[in-house]
């Protein structure tokens, strides 16, 4: 029988029974596809977003880059907003709100002016709605008045939040684009213009292949085709950053985040929380696994947290952002010097031809036993660890100290999961 923990979290004031949630996306459009997800054990949804605009879309529009026949490593959508009519998301907002009570509902509004924005927030939430989020990083609108365009402006998000706050007694949430250097700034502006919330990342700007029949990039519409969003599990690094840098940020520390970006496991989800999540958001995932991965999800959470001994989420909040610190204060005195078990190396030699060709000559290669060995050279870079196909082969070994400096306790990780 799956062990099954409390997950409930607390989300700006509205208790989900779960973090795990339906990104605002092609996954939760409609009133069927959402209640098949509630059904399945999602929390609650962000609908897929809703305007004035009604969507008109192209095909195809998806591509997916792959990593030596790895598939769907990284995924390039080109929809918009919702391709239905305002009345009709409206509706299946307030059906699904009256068939799942105990479920979230945030609808997800972008307008392309004050009066769309209050317009939007108003009906969402005589619809129902449990909060609102505003969509403001959209990559691939067909106009430069909605979507990431906004969200690049601090004066437009402000100004934006501030219209559907004064519209609605419903939290608002500010779902930011990464399609820019500094976050903060415009998640900032968010929270002056009334934002109680913050998501994201939304998709970043990408091509992810060109096609050399047609000489455009993918996926080719009629021989063209167009910058646009990227999702999937290559991006999760990128969305990991910018939750951690707003929670680390003064005047963001106190606001909650909802994490978006290549989240496919239990373990996913858990880092996003460790950086300072209350609410987990997903898409690509489900695209490819469908709704039921959200069983292995709260399953998985559940046991980490047996296994820790932590009986509510909310105490994993956060929890891993006192360890990521400034590059300039991080211990730099010592080395550590690999380990290689001689036992499990396969002797591919793929530690030697990467230490040799792309760091510091490091390891020499005994072409009798076809093992490699490290040397004085090594810097404890670990490149070698990285690239080694056999896991745990090579591990952390001796901590040594550089010259003149002070021996003192090395807290390492010594095995690999």
């Amino acid at each position: 029988m799956r062990l099954k923990k409390d997950l409930s979290i607390n989300y700006l004031g509205v208790k989900c029974e779960n973090p795990f949630f339906l990104s605002s996306s092609p996954v939760g459009s409609n009133y069927e596809m959402v209640a098949k997800a509630f059904e399945s054990g999602w929390g609650g949804v962000f609908f897929k977003t809703i305007g004035i605009f009604i969507a008109d879309e192209c095909s195809p529009r998806f591509d997916n880059n792959v990593k030596e026949g790895t598939p769907w490593v990284g995924f390039k959508n080109m929809e918009q907003i919702s391709d239905k009519p305002l009345e009709k998301n409206l509706e299946a907002i307030a059906k699904l709100k009256k068939d799942y009570p105990d479920k979230v509902m945030v609808a997800t509004i972008m307008g392309s002016s004050d009066e769309e924005w209050k317009e939007l927030a108003k009906l969402v939430t005589q619809a129902g709605a449990d909060l609102i989020e505003c969509n403001f990083s959209c990559p691939q609108m067909t106009s430069h008045a909605m979507g990431s365009d906004v969200g690049q402006s601090p004066d437009l998000v402000r100004q934006y939040s501030k219209a559907v706050s004064s519209a609605t007694h419903l939290p608002v949430i500010a779902k930011m684009t990464p399609n820019i250097g500094n976050m903060e700034i415009p998640a900032i502006a968010a929270i002056k213009g009334g934002a109680k919330g913050i998501s994201a990342i939304n998709t970043i700007k990408s091509i992810t292949n060109i096609d050399v029949d047609h000489m455009t990039a993918m996926p080719v519409v009629n021989g063209k085709s167009s910058i646009s969003g990227y999702s999937g599990a290559a991006v999760k690094p990128i969305g990991l950053r910018f939750i951690a840098q707003m929670k680390q940020h003064p005047e963001l520390m106190n606001i909650q985040m909802s994490g978006i970006g290549g989240i496919e496991t239990w373990k996913d989800a858990l880092e996003y929380i460790l950086v300072g999540s209350h609410n987990i958001q997903v898409t690509t995932a489900v695209m490819q696994y469908g709704y039921r991965i959200v069983e292995d999800m709260i399953s998985g959470l559940s046991y980490f947290m047996e296994e820790k001994g932590i009986n509510k989420v909310e105490d994993l909040v956060g929890t891993a952002l006192p360890n990521i610190i400034s590059a300039e204060d991080l211990d730099r005195d010592f080395k550590i010097i690999p380990n290689i078990d001689t036992e499990t190396c396969i002797g591919c030699g793929r530690c030697y031809v990467s230490c040799y060709d792309a760091a510091h000559q490091a390891i020499d290669w005994d072409e009798e036993t076809r093992r490699p060995i490290i040397n004085d050279q090594c810097v404890g870079c670990h490149l070698c660890l990285n690239v080694c196909p056999v896991h745990n082969c090579i591990t952390p070994g001796e901590v040594q100290f550089k010259e003149g400096r002070t021996p003192h306790d090395v807290l390492l990780k010594t095995r690999y999961e």
